[in-house]
């Protein structure tokens, strides 16, 4: 059964569209991409998924908790918080007992020093910090915004490593990022709005983002899944120099206006999974499991 159906969702600021007609299917332990130029609707997307967001169009169905991770302005480390202070306190909020809180703290938190206080954290480290804070809920999906901001190359393997350890599982994961390689995801979504102009402000609404998702090049042939197929949508024609899922629209800004229909292609994947599934030996994760499972 899929944790996550979206179907036509959008969202718009007063006149303009920010992100709409967002089709997606997200079953357990998939690794969803949404990426795109800044001011493409990547955050927005992220939130409304996850039912941040009021929605000005289409329906979001989640079957379990949907949590967020690491999202700036949203969803972030209190500056003078340790490690373990977020820990406990996100535990006290959710009910739990001390003794979960010093299992998590003293094996649990993917090699993080506990005594670290919120601004002294690196980008990957707020990142890191945010799986353990939303994995504490028991979710379904997490969602993480800005995955390749900030990171290293070493930072961001190691950050996938854990990711796909997790998905293992059967949590499904959801990040924003600009670029993504595919073969570290089972989908990509690409918002095809255009680049933010130059001097334009990060954090203004932007332009129409509509969706596409981007299927994954296989070095050798790869059998469809019937539940694979069944998720499939119609191939699209591209221009010469176009690169797969990578289409661009006109930006339409008018409420009134109908929304253009979104072509979305899920990948299979099946490559990745593999590659993940050789990860299952992260002995922070299984400490981590035994604690919150105290």
């Amino acid at each position: 059964m899929p944790l996550l159906v979206a179907t036509g969702v959008g969202v718009r600021h007063r006149r303009r569209w920010i992100v709409r007609d967002v089709d997606l299917t997200v079953d357990p332990g998939d690794l969803v991409a949404i990426v795109g130029h800044a001011g493409s609707g990547r955050t927005t997307a992220l939130l409304a998924l996850t039912e941040r967001f009021k929605l000005s169009a289409g329906k979001v169905r989640l079957v379990g908790k949907a949590t967020l991770g690491h999202v700036a302005n949203v969803e972030q480390p209190e500056n003078l918080l340790t490690v373990a202070d977020h820990v406990r306190e996100r535990l006290a909020l959710l009910g739990r007992s001390t003794r979960s809180a010093d299992a998590v703290i003293s094996g649990g938190l993917y090699g993080l020093d506990p005594n670290l206080q919120g601004w002294e954290l690196t980008p990957y480290q707020k990142q890191v910090l945010g799986v353990v804070l939303a994995r504490l809920a028991d979710p379904a999906v997490i969602a993480l915004d800005g995955i390749d901001e900030g990171l290293d190359p070493n930072e961001q393997d190691d950050l996938w490593r854990i990711l796909a350890r997790i998905a293992t599982g059967g949590v499904a994961i959801l990040v924003t990022a600009r670029e993504m390689d595919p073969a570290r995801v089972t989908t990509v979504l690409r918002l095809s709005g255009p680049p933010e102009a130059a001097g334009q402000a990060a954090s203004a609404p932007g332009p129409v983002g509509q969706a596409a998702a981007e299927p994954v090049e296989q070095v050798a042939p790869v059998q469809v899944a019937p539940a694979q197929a069944r998720r499939s949508g119609p191939a699209v024609a591209q221009a010469p120099g176009q690169r797969s899922g990578d289409i661009a629209r006109p930006a339409t800004t008018e409420v009134d206006d109908a929304p253009d229909a979104t072509e979305v292609l899920v990948t299979t994947a099946a490559a990745a999974h593999a590659a993940h599934d050789e990860a299952t030996d992260d002995e922070q994760t299984e400490r981590f499991e035994d604690g919150v499972k105290r």
